[in-house]
């Protein structure tokens, strides 16, 4: 039996990630509204100014979140009481004063420099059918001008674990960024993880995430879908063990059937958390991640890391929004869990 790897190391930040900086428009919808606007449910795909400004006109009344991928995961890092810190862009503009004012109101370290001219604060238009599903299209705007001026490497060498989002994948200077920072955090000793992000951005880049993966990646998440794209399988078995043998630590999600955490010979099969009712997956993956990272940073077995992170999806699948609304860590206390 392997040991859970301790990444602390003395570190300032348990986790820093490196993420598309956006502010996230959730509204309600039926499938008949997906169909009409031609949209895929259950996908995200990226939109310009123009459509993204279309589409909104459409949407019913909803609620406008600070969120982005990896900024969700740090803000339950931060729920759980950790150590958390974020790079990202936003632009000088009402958006980007929401999302700097979120973030660090819910005490995460966030200082990257915004973008003045051009394009304006990133987002995300959510729509959430009655099933939980959600239904993304993505303007990335501020966001994908993060470059690798930005990767601040004293905030990266500080950091235990470096969280990188699949979704910079997509614009070029934000990939650069990213794997800046994946070099920037072997430099200084410590570990990179990134989450896959969504089945399409996998189908998208998969050959280049295999090569990043191989390369630079110490943990890996991922949920089902995004493992069968990275394999081109609809064997998990086979794909996870592909994957654990690439990597230190593979974790991956599986809805209501819990997660999977593999490390060497060392394999959880982790049990989600009940929920009354599933009211909206928005932020699901982003959470359990913040749970899984913060349990592996601080030295945590692989089984209570994966119980953080189920604990924390709970949570934020129970109500509409990407980001805890109670405090995880008084919540892992009422569960008797490790922290």
């Amino acid at each position: 039996m392997t040991q859970t790897p301790s990444f602390a190391n003395g570190a300032r930040f348990d986790v820093c990630a490196v993420g598309n900086a956006i502010v996230d428009v959730l509204a309600p919808c039926e499938h008949a509204y997906l169909t009409e606007q031609g949209l895929v449910a259950g996908s995200m795909q990226l939109v310009d100014e123009a459509q993204s400004a279309a589409l909104y006109e459409t949407m019913a009344p909803g609620v406008e979140a600070s969120g982005g991928s990896a900024g969700n995961t740090v803000a339950g890092v931060a729920s759980y009481g950790g150590r958390a810190a974020y790079i990202g862009k936003v632009a000088n503009d009402q958006l980007g004063g929401v999302f700097t004012h979120d973030i660090r109101a819910g005490g995460v370290h966030f200082d990257t420099p915004v973008l003045e001219g051009g394009a304006g604060t990133g987002r995300c238009l959510i729509n959430v059918t009655d099933d939980g599903q959600r239904t993304m299209c993505t303007f990335l705007g501020a966001a994908n001008q993060l470059t690798v001026a930005d990767i601040d490497a004293g905030l990266i060498a500080d950091s235990a674990i470096v969280y990188l989002e699949g979704y910079l994948f997509d614009p070029a200077p934000a990939r650069a960024a990213f794997e800046a920072a994946a070099a920037e955090a072997h430099k200084a000793g410590r570990k990179v993880a990134i989450t896959l992000s969504d089945s399409f951005v996998v189908h998208r880049w998969r050959a280049e995430l295999l090569d990043f993966i191989k390369a630079s990646a110490d943990i890996v998440l991922a949920n089902e879908g995004e493992l069968a794209a990275l394999f081109e399988t609809e064997d998990f078995d086979a794909a996870a063990d592909q994957l654990a043998s690439m990597v230190d630590i593979a974790a991956v999600t599986r809805g209501e059937k819990g997660s999977v955490v593999i490390s060497g010979t060392e394999c959880h099969a982790v049990a989600a958390f009940p929920v009354d009712k599933v009211l909206d997956t928005t932020g699901a993956g982003d959470q359990y991640a913040a749970g899984f990272l913060l349990g592996v940073a601080r030295g945590l077995s692989l089984e209570d890391a994966g119980k953080l992170g189920s604990l924390a999806a709970c949570e934020v699948i129970a109500h509409w929004g990407p980001r805890p609304q109670v405090s995880l860590a008084e919540l892992a206390k009422e569960k008797s869990l490790a922290l």
